[in-house]
């Protein structure tokens, strides 16, 4: 049977993603994997993370800010000082052999949003008070808003609907919490794995979620975590 899954915020952390993607049983050939952005940074192993999704035959891709710093980079050879210090700095090491132009084509060719039926995939957000089609890649990669806004409704029954969508799936703001939160028709799936926390991978249609460990014990002794989002 084809799955669909959602996994949020690498953050170089190849090793938590082989676990999320073994516990989960992912079928490289079958099942469809969606991405919300930011393999790049933080943790040691972007080049190794990127090799890995390459070889996911129906991969969604859609762009984030890390990304965006890390594919500007690999164009230019010009090291931001605010993303080099921002985990960027990780990123260049595991590059040290040269970037295959396949991993340019892949962050090039990636997506500002997803839409499949009525739910939305989306890296940071978006202005819920404006269509999507006046809205920047900016918004998409960088926005919190509709977090904020949804974040309220996080602990109440009483179901709130703030998009036109049945459901929105970001990532970018990390959570306080082991696996993906709901709050309104929001998802939330960055649980941490840039810093002390988990990489988080859900089902779908079923949403079984399947987490790594914590992504510090998979990297003992390496400072890899960023400062800030």
């Amino acid at each position: 049977m084809v799955q669909a899954f959602v996994i949020g915020d690498i953050h170089g952390a190849y090793r938590a993603l082989e676990q999320c993607l073994s516990r989960a049983e992912f079928n490289y050939d079958s099942d469809h994997l969606i991405c919300l952005g930011d393999v790049c940074d933080g943790w040691p192993d972007t080049k190794r993370c990127i090799d890995e999704l390459l070889k996911i035959k129906n991969i969604t891709y859609v762009i984030g800010n890390h990304d965006q710093w890390t594919l500007n980079w690999m164009k230019t050879k010009v090291v931001e000082e605010i993303w080099r210090t921002q985990g960027g700095a990780a990123t260049i090491s595991s590059y040290a052999t040269g970037i295959p132009d396949t991993h340019i084509e892949f962050l090039e060719k990636a997506r500002p949003y997803f839409i499949s039926g009525n739910k939305l995939f989306v890296h940071a957000g978006i202005d819920p008070d404006r269509p999507l089609t006046q809205q920047t890649v900016s918004t998409f990669a960088w926005d919190r808003r509709l977090i904020q806004r949804a974040y309220a409704f996080i602990n109440q029954e009483t179901k709130h609907k703030i998009t036109k969508f049945d459901e929105v799936y970001v990532g970018h703001t990390p959570i306080p919490f082991a696996r993906p939160m709901q709050a309104c028709e929001v998802w939330m799936m960055d649980t941490g794995a840039g810093w002390g926390g988990v990489l988080s991978m859900m089902n779908i249609e079923t949403k079984k979620v399947y987490t790594s460990d914590k992504v510090p014990s998979l990297y003992p002794g390496v400072e890899g975590r960023m400062k800030t989002k």
